[in-house]
């Protein structure tokens, strides 16, 4: 599975190149165990020691230039056409290389915009421009941002697939966190349990373990991205947990909210059910104008307009990211027009993308709403890959 993955992006990547008409996109690593390139989970899945270019070319056959006592390790991926092994110094095939393929624009991985995008080392990058020294070359090199953010972004179907089962997995999780939850328990009680799961079914953590999952209950819980703590879920609290686990290299990542009924309740207050319900379809209207062409900050201002428009506050966050090989992925987000997030709110969404929807917001004395779903975007729209939460889950003791 691994790598059909990397041979489908590595074709993938050689369209991009024709599409923004770069000739080619080197990426030049070394000792990537310790400082490790993210293109590498794409282009490779393994890691290197020495000095080592990995040639995508926009027409041509991929090379893999590397130390000689990797070429059996990479022969073996079956995902370069040409692999050549050195001894003494990478400097001689990499510029017999370039002399042969005389590419006008090459693309290598250093990017100011995305860490995803800037693998190599400061240090390694002036190597690379002495090998290049005294060649016309060293003037051609541009960013691979562009390559690395289309390549993540543009979903295959089958990189879909995979998503898909690992959301499934996730809501089966989220379907016995709702039997398990009472009044009583703790958040870090709630969070081991889940782990429990995890750790049954042999799956890993979308992000860190110390804030995978994330449990809040009631009022004047932790933020966003906080651990579970010794809090106490009591009666009358909202609850919310955010979790996702890796699953075969991708992520997911949703959010679930429960609401723990009072002895006299058999459903939930007013306010809260107001709440709910804003929450819930300030997703729908974000929802149904998302299509590729659009930008990230008109679907975050539908949600985030409804929201305030019935007398919430807005959420301190952007509306959702796109997810993928890591929870947060590369690329243009659903985002506010705020200065942390640089030009992202404004690139146009293309089909293939998948992101994440969630916003929240707060009912006083009884906690956070929140829900967070996952959708891909097609050419006519979204289609969800989560299935909804349509309604509040009610806990009663």
């Amino acid at each position: 599975m691994e790598k059909e993955l990397s041979l489908q992006k590595i074709e993938q990547a050689q369209k991009i190149l024709k599409e923004k008409n770069i000739d080619l996109w080197m990426t030049f690593v070394r000792e990537s165990s310790y400082i490790h390139d993210p293109a590498l989970d794409i282009i490779l899945g393994t890691n290197v020691t020495w000095q080592s270019a990995f040639m995508i070319p926009a027409e041509g056959e991929t090379t893999a230039i590397i130390g000689s006592l990797e070429i059996p390790l990479i022969t073996g991926t079956g995902l370069y056409k040409n692999v050549s092994g050195y001894l003494k110094s990478i400097k001689e095939p990499l510029l017999e290389y370039l002399y042969q393929l005389n590419p006008q624009c090459i693309a290598i991985n250093v990017s100011k915009n995305s860490v995803l995008a800037d693998g190599m080392p400061h240090g390694l990058y002036l190597n690379l421009l002495d090998h290049l020294d005294r060649t016309p070359y060293k003037e051609l090199l541009i960013s691979s941002e562009e390559i690395i953010l289309a390549l993540r972004s543009r979903k295959s179907e089958k990189e879909l697939e995979i998503m898909k089962k690992a959301v499934k997995e996730t809501l089966l999780i989220f379907d016995e966190v709702t039997n398990f939850m009472k009044p009583g328990k703790t958040e870090i009680e709630v969070a081991e349990f889940i782990r429990s799961k995890v750790s049954e079914r042999g799956f890993s953590y979308a992000w860190d373990e110390e804030s995978c999952p994330a449990v809040f209950t009631g009022p004047n819980s932790a933020g966003a991205h906080a651990g579970p703590t010794n809090r106490v879920i009591e009666k009358g609290h909202l609850v919310n947990i955010d979790f996702g686990i890796k699953l075969n290299g991708y992520c997911s990542d949703l959010q679930r909210t429960w609401y723990i009924l009072k002895d006299d309740e058999n459903d939930a207050p007013g306010d809260v059910k107001k709440g709910y319900a804003v929450l819930h379809q300030s997703i729908r209207e974000a929802a149904s104008i998302m299509k590729p062409g659009i930008t990230g900050v008109e679907v975050d201002s539908a949600a985030r307009n409804y929201i305030t428009s019935n007398g919430y506050e807005e959420y301190k966050h952007g509306l959702g990211h796109q997810i993928g090989r890591v929870a947060h992925d590369a690329g243009p987000g659903l985002f506010p027009n705020w200065e942390r997030y640089g030009t992202l709110p404004y690139i146009p969404l293309e089909a293939g993308q998948v992101f994440t929807i969630e916003p929240r917001l707060y009912v006083e004395n009884h906690g956070i709403v929140t829900i967070e779903e996952e959708v891909v975007l097609r050419e006519n729209g979204i289609e969800y890959l989560s299935n909804p939460q349509m309604e509040l889950y009610l806990i009663r003791e």
